[in-house]
């Protein structure tokens, strides 16, 4: 099942169930009329909106619409919470690694996650707002579960049962803000602005073969300027499976219907700066901070700058058949509008 949120109908949008080909779409305010109503009365809600689904997949839904991504907010608009994990360690072995410090032994056994501003998400066609191109604005392409509720101390196989859906996401980072940040010992805050997801959240059985061991087998493709920048696979290196993340999150707290946690950065191992590269043959990369630590590690510095005004992101996960599952995220780094003083 696939579902999305359009901009119409306030802050939170209108919930929509789209058909499997993303042309069509229809609105279910008798079942739901936003994602997080859907999520907190899944067990009822979710039968009914598959019922929608199939009609329109089968050309048997009476008020089908033309579905349009560009009219799409992020499924979600705001939610209760949004966790980000860094799943992939390969990518921060690479990260430590280009400043010369060694990975600690725990870093394979203790995922790593941050809690993210949810307040405000945009929409996946919305700009990257920035006040300036100072902050080093990078994209990071990811993936990203929602929840049903979990008790505190939930188990991994808990956890696997309420996973709901999942999305793509762009988790912008400011890096020249984030080595101040860290410095202070409380985390990421301003070095992390508002996050865009893809236009479709589908559920588990969507993915078919796809969706195993709660980690989802297919590259991720990310093109920068509208050229191929990576598409490594999201099911190889993932050191922490999506229970393994919701387990951790759920530690010390419950995790309400809605919550998001995502993966972090896709990564996978590759070898030297030469072979990573799309060009040379490797998968890529899905953010630019790791294309500069290959550079680093090559040659002792960073050649690659991040993104400036202008320039444009894409983000998409396509099926076996070459058929987009989640839509696209598609981005511009646009100065953020101020008013005049």
């Amino acid at each position: 099942m696939k579902l999305a949120t359009l901009k119409s109908g306030g802050r939170d949008g209108t919930l929509v169930v789209v058909n499997r080909e993303l042309s069509r779409c229809q609105m279910v305010p008798a079942i739901a009329r936003t994602l997080q109503a859907a999520l907190d009365d899944w067990p009822h809600c979710q039968p009914q909106l598959a019922e929608v689904y199939t009609a329109l997949n089968n050309g048997a839904a009476r008020h089908a619409l033309p579905f349009n991504e560009e009219q799409c907010h992020s499924p979600l608009p705001r939610a209760y919470q949004w966790a980000d994990g860094s799943a992939y360690i390969n990518h921060v072995e690479l990260v430590r690694k280009a400043r010369g410090a060694e990975l600690p032994a725990s870093f394979w056994s203790d995922p790593l996650i941050y809690q993210g501003g949810s307040d405000s998400f945009v929409g996946p066609r919305d700009p990257i707002y920035a006040l300036s191109e100072d902050g080093g604005i990078d994209l990071e392409a990811e993936i990203a579960v929602i929840t049903g509720d979990l008790p505190m101390g939930a188990s991994a196989l808990q956890c696997a049962g309420a996973i709901r859906l999942l999305m793509l996401v762009n988790d912008v980072s400011l890096r020249h803000l984030i080595p101040g940040e860290l410095a202070k010992g409380f985390g990421f805050f301003q070095s992390k602005p508002a996050s865009a997801f893809s236009p479709l959240a589908v559920t588990p059985d969507e993915l078919g073969d796809a969706w195993r061991d709660c980690k989802l087998h297919l590259p991720l493709q990310v093109q920068l300027n509208r050229s191929l920048f990576g598409r490594p696979n999201a099911g190889i290196d993932m050191t922490f499976d999506f229970s393994r993340l919701l387990a951790h999150a759920a530690r010390s707290r419950e995790l309400e219907a809605g919550s998001i946690i995502g993966s972090g950065t896709v990564s996978n191992k590759q070898g030297s700066l030469h072979g990573s590269s799309i060009a040379h043959g490797g998968v890529g990369y899905c953010c630019l901070a790791e294309l500069r630590m290959y550079e680093t590690i090559d040659s002792g510095a960073p050649r690659t700058g991040f993104l400036k005004f202008g320039d444009s992101v894409r983000i998409e996960m396509l099926d076996a058949d070459g058929h987009s599952i989640f839509g696209a995220i598609e981005q511009t780094v646009t100065p953020y509008p101020t008013s005049p003083a």
